[in-house]
């Protein structure tokens, strides 16, 4: 029969440090996504978007985030995490994809912008994670 790595009997790792770097970065990313994003693009956009526009187009976009931030405020319900943690997905493959997009037009600019709410997604996805590793098991 295997002995027990002693190892594995150690007191499970904390959770309050990785829920506090994800709640951060989800704070980050909420404000870069709803304000410097519109912001960012009338400035360096050449047909020269609205502002007031640009935020309204990105607060009706990030309904579903923004409905789902007292869980990552909370932090302690895995299922609901694991659920945002898929819908952060489908706005990370949509970051993605309009980086690219900027990127074949030749918009530098605007394509480093959207490459900067890619990698916060990235950080949440990240915390995400590691957060889900270190929550109780869901199974009992």
């Amino acid at each position: 029969m295997r002995k027990k790595d002693p190892h594995s009997l150690s007191a499970p790792k904390p959770v309050y440090p990785i829920h506090r770097r994800l709640t951060i970065v989800w704070w980050v990313w909420l404000g870069f996504r709803l304000l410097a994003v519109p912001l960012l693009t009338h400035w360096l956009a050449s047909a020269k978007p609205a502002m007031v526009g640009g935020i309204a187009w990105q607060a009706l976009w990030l309904i579903p985030a923004l409905l789902s931030t007292p869980y990552i405020v909370k932090g302690k319900s895995p299922y609901a995490l694991l659920l945002l943690s898929m819908l952060t997905f489908v706005y990370l493959g949509g970051s993605g994809m309009v980086a690219l997009k900027y990127g074949y037009q030749t918009h530098w600019g605007l394509m480093a912008v959207w490459l900067v709410d890619f990698v916060l997604l990235g950080w949440v996805n990240y915390w995400l994670f590691i957060l889900l590793k270190r929550l109780p098991k869901m199974n009992g």
